[in-house]
């Protein structure tokens, strides 16, 4: 008699691999996979082309509760009270209400213009709890990386997904390839999750992780805050990634607990059970590697059209004339014309006439807590307008809780509602030809946030230095306050 065959082992799986694997409602071929989604985001500007679809086709939203939409990209933030929020551009408050008859139809929970709780998408939906580690998350925004903070896989998706996520809250999709990026030692003083995701992008590129879900570790990662890597999560998609995921820990896990606190008894140690157990297989492999040392991050600035156009604050402009890539040099050649900066000059000192923090990157509550600290007993820079935009209606709530919005104004900050505002001009919160904005945004690209318009992206604590000093400034050397010294 043949002795058994011993069960063939389990191949090793990364954590983006499980995720992929426990959402797979059918394998369609090799490369592609019908995916169920656990939670679909939806904004006013993605969402009314798909609803007509469905409407044409006569179709419903058979899981309408797993759905859930925001206000956010048109909506105006002038600092009025919630109930006299008001959209004044006819196509953008036609975007406001067909939203909300659509969401009104179907059932689907709406943040809506005046809610106290609106926000920007990416903002509202972790701090409501309704992100939690092992979810597949889809928005029509190309940030829905953010939720892999919490160990969900989230992405962007297109128009006409939408409209298949909402007739059968599932989604074809591509399998990416897997990356993976360790980031060990201590960040400086004066550095932060945005500088270290700035500087790992300009490393590898804005299409370094073209294809790949990123899956950041490391002694660097894991010391972060959950708001930090929402952060660095968030800017994942401006090296390329079409994902990023951060394995849940300590610190996510009791992040999502404090969100949702009728989570008990056996339902909470069940999930507490499956969350530590989302992590990637010791022997799994990634088809591509970086490391990454965080003591060697210090304040990043960018100085062009990209995100990955990035150097040190303390750095002289790159000359493209040195690049031997063609296209970067091209890239850098047209970027420098267009930021009207000079190869050679020191990023220092350059002059700012705007000074925006917010977005869906840094307008949480520990970003304004982070340019606060810089603010407090200081002010803004004779010529130069400040703006300072809650995430949402919760983290606007918190600061003023914290006393936050004071500091603010009294720094000569515009304290104003939340919304995406400045981050990329479909509102009123425009940039003319020329102005130079110091900004906690995500992109730089020309005219994102107005035509001519020149944005430096950074932290939140070097665009509260720069309001102060009128110029792209180093934190770590503003000149100390006449009572500390």
């Amino acid at each position: 008699m043949a002795p058994p065959v011993p069960a063939a082992a389990a191949a090793p799986r990364t954590l983006y691999r499980r995720l992929v694997d426990s959402h797979t409602v059918a394998t369609l071929d090799d490369q592609n996979v019908l995916l169920f989604c656990d939670l679909h985001l939806m904004n006013e500007y993605t969402s009314p082309q798909a609803f007509a679809g469905l409407h044409e086709q006569g179709r419903g939203v058979p899981m309408p509760r797993q759905n859930v939409a925001v206000v956010s990209h048109i909506i105006p933030t002038h600092p009025v009270a919630n109930q006299l929020r008001v959209i004044a551009d006819g196509p953008s408050a036609l975007q406001a209400s067909n939203l909300k008859r659509n969401c009104d139809r179907h059932g689907i929970p709406l943040f809506d213009t005046t809610d106290a709780l609106q926000g920007i998408e990416h903002v509202v939906a972790p701090e409501h709890g309704m992100i939690r580690p092992g979810m597949v998350v889809i928005c029509g925004d190309s940030h829905t990386t953010t939720y892999g903070a919490l160990g969900a896989l989230g992405f962007g998706i297109g128009t006409t997904e939408v409209e298949h996520v909402l007739a059968t809250q599932t989604l074809v999709y591509r399998m990416a390839q897997d990356m993976r990026i360790r980031v060990d030692g201590v960040l400086p003083a004066g550095t932060t999750a945005k500088d270290l995701v700035l500087a790992i992008i300009g490393r590898i590129g804005a299409q370094g992780a073209r294809g790949y879900v990123v899956e950041f570790c490391g002694s660097a990662i894991d010391a972060l805050s959950v708001e930090a890597r929402f952060t660095v999560c968030n800017m994942a998609v401006e090296a390329g990634a079409r994902g990023a995921l951060i394995a849940p820990d300590d610190t996510a896990i009791a992040y999502v607990l404090d969100k949702v606190p009728a989570l008990t008894g056996a339902m909470k140690e069940a999930a507490l059970a499956h969350w530590r157990s989302l992590r990637s297989d010791d022997d799994a492999v990634f088809e591509v590697e970086h490391r990454f040392d965080a003591a060697e991050v210090a304040p990043q600035v960018t100085w062009g059209t990209s995100p990955d156009q990035v150097a040190p604050i303390d750095a002289v402009i790159p000359d493209p004339a040195a690049m031997t890539d063609a296209a970067a040099r091209s890239s850098a050649e047209r970027a420098l014309r267009y930021t009207r900066m000079s190869a050679g000059t020191p990023l220092i000192g350059t002059p700012v006439q705007h000074v925006f923090i917010g977005s869906c990157t840094n307008g949480r509550i520990e970003d304004l807590r982070a340019a606060a600290d810089i603010l407090r007993g200081r002010h803004v820079a004779p010529g130069v307008r400040a703006m300072v935009v809650p995430g949402s209606g919760a983290v606007r709530a918190a600061a003023e809780a914290e006393g936050l919005d004071r500091v603010f104004i009294d720094a000569g900050f515009e304290w104003r509602q939340p919304g995406c505002s400045m981050c990329l001009a479909m509102n009123d919160d425009v940039l003319a030809d020329g102005i130079r904005c110091a900004s906690t945004t995500n992109r730089n690209f020309e005219g994102r946030q107005g035509r001519g318009a020149i944005t430096h992206l950074m932290s939140p604590a070097m665009a509260a230095a720069a309001a102060v000093t009128g110029t792209l400034a180093d934190v770590r050397r503003l000149p100390p306050l006449e009572s500390s010294r």
